[in-house]
C-alpha cells in the first residue's frame, strides 16, 4: 500500500470508531431528550461557535495551513515548519478569544433577531439557547489550539493521532449525556452510572470536556516532533503572511459552508418542535459514509498534492487526484442507494421515535444521501485547489452554491418542509463539486476521465437497492433484517466496483 493508502486507512478507521461513538451519543440524546425544544436548542446553539471554529482553528486555517508547512517541510525543515506553526497558533488563538468575547455579549440578539440562528423559537427557548451558546465558546477557545495542532502533526505526514481525537471528543460528549445530563444515572446490565441531573446543560459541559481531550491526546505528537512554543506572531514574516493570503478566502469560503446551518435552522425553527434536530440527525447519518469515504481520502490526500505541486509533479497530481475520485464515485453512490432504501427500520428502532418523527427523520437522511456524492467529492476537488495554493477558485464556487442553496432551501421548504431544506443542501453542493472539478479539469486535462465509472457505480446501485427492498420484505425481526439486507446488497455490489476499490492501494 502506498502512503496515501495507509494513511487512508489509519484515518478511516480511526474516524470508523468516532462514528460508533457519535452513534452512541445520538441514541442517548435520542432517548433521552426526544425530538424536544430542548435538543433543538441545544443544536441551534452550536451555530455561530461551530462556525468560529471552523473559520479559525479548523477547517479554514489548517486546510491554508498544511500547504505551506508541507512547502516548508520540504524546503526548509522541521525547525522552520514549527517556528511557522508556533506564529500562526498564537495568532489564532488572540482572535478566537476576542470574538468569542463579543459572542458571548450579543448572544441573545443573534439568536432573536428575525434574520438570527432561532427567530421561529418561544422566548423561553430563545433565551436558553443564548445561554448555551455561550458556555459552547469556552470549547471553541480551545479547539483555536488543537484543530491547529490536527494541522500541523498532518503536515509531518503524521495522522494517527489527529485520526484519533474526534473520538475522545465524543467520549467528553458521552460522558455528558450519559453522567452529567440524566437526573438518574443510566444502568448497563449490574453496572450503574452516576447522574449529576444537570439537563441540557449536562450535554454543553460535556462538550467543553471532550474539547480538553481532543486537545490533550495530540500532545504526545507534537512532543515526539519536537514542538516548542515561543510568544510570537509578527504579521510580517514572510510565512505568516504567506499563509493568511490563503486564509482570507478560505475564511470566506468555510463562512458561506456555515450559511448552510445557519439557513436551515432558521428556517426550521419556524416548522415545530423537532424540526432542527431531525435535520441534524439526518446529517449526521449522511455524514457518517461521508466522513469514513470522503474526508479521510482528502485529508491523507492534501500533503501528498501539496508536495506533487512544490516539485511540480503534475502528472502525479492528475493521476493521484482521478484515482481519488474514481475511488469515490464506486464507493459513495452504492452507499447512498443501499442506506436510502434501509434507513427507516434503523431509525424507528434504534432512535425510538414516534411513526412521524421515523418519517422525518428518514426522509431528511434519503435527502441528504443524495448529496452523498456530492459532498465527498467536494472534499477532493477543493482540497486539490488549495494544494496549488489556490484560495480563490473554491470561494468562488462556495459564493455561487450558498446563493443557490438559500434559493433551493426556501423555494423547497415551502412545499416539502424539512425534507426540502436537506434536498436543497445536495442540490447545492453536487453543483458546486461539479463546477470545482470542471474548472480541475481545465486547468489539468485527463482529470475527469470518470465516465465509466460513473455508469457503472449508477447501475450496480440500483440493482443492489432492489435486492435490499427486496429482503427487507421478507418476515424476520427488523433490525437483524434491515442489518443483513444491507450486508448482502454489498456484497452484490462489491464485485463490480472492485477495480476502483483497488485504486485506493495505489493513490
Amino acid at each position: 500500500m502506498t502512503h496515501i493508502a495507509r494513511s487512508s486507512l489509519i484515518i478511516a478507521v480511526f474516524f470508523g470508531f468516532d462514528k460508533i461513538l457519535g452513534f452512541i451519543r445520538q441514541v442517548l440524546v435520542a432517548r433521552q431528550f426526544g425530538l424536544s425544544y430542548e435538543i433543538d436548542v441545544f443544536n441551534a446553539a452550536n451555530n455561530l461557535p461551530d462556525l468560529l471554529s471552523a473559520l479559525i482553528s479548523g477547517g479554514a486555517l489548517g486546510v491554508a495551513l498544511i500547504p505551506v508547512l508541507s512547502e516548508f517541510m520540504e524546503l526548509r525543515g522541521r525547525p522552520a515548519v514549527w517556528d511557522l506553526f508556533a506564529r500562526i497558533a498564537n495568532l489564532a488563538f488572540m482572535v478566537t478569544a476576542a470574538l468569542s468575547i463579543l459572542i458571548a455579549i450579543f448572544a441573545h440578539p443573534m439568536v432573536s433577531f428575525r434574520f438570527g440562528i432561532a427567530p421561529g423559537f418561544p422566548p423561553e427557548q430563545q433565551a436558553l439557547t443564548a445561554e448555551l451558546m455561550r458556555l459552547d465558546l469556552i470549547a471553541i477557545v480551545i479547539f483555536s489550539i488543537s484543530g491547529l495542532a490536527m494541522a500541523g502533526l498532518q503536515a509531518n505526514q503524521h495522522f494517527l493521532l489527529p485520526a484519533m481525537a474526534p473520538g475522545f471528543y465524543n467520549l467528553g460528549q458521552i460522558f455528558g449525556v450519559a453522567v452529567l445530563a440524566p437526573q438518574d444515572g443510566l444502568s448497563f446490565g449490574p453496572v450503574s452510572l452516576p447522574g449529576f441531573g444537570l439537563g441540557i446543560h449536562g450535554l454543553v459541559y460535556g462538550v467543553i470536556l471532550g474539547a480538553l481531550l481532543h486537545l490533550a491526546i495530540q500532545v504526545p505528537g507534537l512532543i515526539r516532533y519536537r514542538f516548542q512554543w515561543a510568544p510570537v506572531i509578527n504579521l510580517r514574516e514572510p510565512g505568516v503572511r504567506q499563509v493568511l493570503a490563503l486564509l482570507g478566502p478560505r475564511v470566506l469560503t468555510m463562512f458561506f459552508l456555515y450559511m448552510f446551518f445557519y439557513v436551515r435552522d432558521n428556517l426550521a425553527s419556524h416548522m415545530g418542535e423537532g424540526a432542527v434536530t431531525a435535520l441534524n440527525y439526518g446529517w449526521f447519518i449522511m455524514q457518517v459514509p461521508e466522513t469514513l469515504i470522503g474526508t479521510a481520502i482528502a485529508i491523507a490526500l492534501l500533503p501528498t498534492l501539496s508536495e506533487h505541486i512544490a516539485r511540480g509533479d503534475y502528472e502525479a497530481f492528475r493521476q493521484t487526484v482521478n484515482r481519488a475520485l474514481r475511488t469515490l464515485l464506486a464507493l459513495t453512490i452504492p452507499v447512498a442507494a443501499l442506506l436510502a432504501v434501509g434507513i427507516r427500520p434503523f431509525v424507528q428502532v434504534v432512535l425510538g421515535f414516534e411513526p412521524a418523527g421515523t418519517d422525518l427523520v428518514a426522509w431528511a437522511t434519503r435527502a441528504y444521501l443524495l448529496g452523498l456524492m456530492g459532498h465527498s467529492l467536494l472534499e477532493v476537488a477543493a482540497r486539490s485547489f488549495y494544494a496549488q495554493q489556490d484560495a480563490r477558485t473554491p470561494l468562488f464556487a462556495a459564493a455561487l452554491n450558498a446563493g443557490a442553496y438559500i434559493l433551493f432551501a426556501v423555494l423547497l421548504s415551502r412545499q416539502l418542509g424539512p425534507v426540502g431544506i436537506a434536498l436543497a443542501n445536495s442540490l447545492a453542493f453536487t453543483g458546486e463539486a461539479l463546477l470545482l472539478l470542471y474548472l480541475l479539469d481545465r486547468r489539468h486535462p485527463g482529470i475527469l476521465r470518470l465516465g465509466g465509472t460513473f455508469a457503472r457505480a449508477v447501475v450496480v446501485s440500483v440493482g443492489g437497492g432492489l435486492l435490499v427492498y427486496g429482503l427487507m420484505s421478507l418476515p424476520f425481526p427488523v433490525l437483524p433484517l434491515t442489518m443483513g439486507a444491507l450486508g448482502l446488497g454489498a456484497l452484490a455490489v462489491l464485485p463490480f466496483i472492485w477495480p476502483e476499490v483497488k485504486l485506493l492501494v495505489r493513490l
